[in-house]
């Protein structure tokens, strides 16, 4: 595995290659990448590797299994950064990726499917708010120890879609496909996580 995950960042760039890499825009960089310039795809493990393998962490909830992930990620971003057409951001273009890795990391060990289950009815179905929630932005740019930890104790079928929604900015939809679930069920698990999460936020902070 570890030769796999050298494989997916690529020889080492030249010092001087290296420079110039850094000062290249990302446009300009997978443009590069799209060439399967080596040195290109280097750059953008340089980048984007610590976001991608934190949210491989909160999703299989093992530092180990996230180190796997992430290099598959980048061994899969050879192939698929070809098709990537600019329609959205690139960071979470490839945060979407990784959290496939992630789901089919879970499916693996066979505990994906009936762990992600079916809830109780609820009456909260609304779909997300146009703009980030405090929770989000929370989440996102990972500033607090608190709540990594708080996230890394929730129950699998909570940590999960909370995590595509908050972290890949993934719609409720897409989350409904990506785990084979009715949207409404996403909606509850989602809405139950964050009262969850906040429930060991509050009892942490006494």
């Amino acid at each position: 595995m570890d030769a796999e995950r050298n494989k997916a960042k690529g020889p080492p760039p030249r010092e001087g290659t290296a420079k110039q890499m850094e000062g290249l825009d990302l446009e300009s960089v997978i443009a590069r990448a799209r060439g399967r310039d080596a040195e290109a795809l280097a750059e953008i493990y340089r980048r984007y590797a610590r976001r991608v393998f934190g949210l491989c962490r909160y999703m299989l909830d093992s530092s180990e299994s996230a180190e796997d992930a992430t290099g598959e990620v980048f061994l899969k971003l050879q192939r698929l950064i070809e098709s990537y057409d600019g329609a959205i951001p690139f960071p979470r273009w490839l945060l979407r990726v990784a959290g496939n890795q992630c789901i089919d990391a879970l499916r693996r060990r066979q505990r994906g499917r009936r762990v992600i289950m079916e809830v109780g009815e609820t009456t909260v179905i609304d779909g997300p708010s146009s703009e980030q929630s405090p929770l989000g932005a929370v989440i996102t740019t990972e500033e607090r120890q608190q709540v990594r930890d708080a996230i890394a104790r929730l129950p699998e079928n909570y940590r999960v879609p909370l995590v595509l929604r908050y972290y890949s900015e993934l719609s409720y939809d897409e989350i409904a496909q990506q785990l084979d679930l009715q949207r409404n069920h996403v909606a509850a698990l989602i809405f139950r996580a964050k009262q969850e999460l906040r429930r060991k936020l509050n009892h942490g902070s006494k």
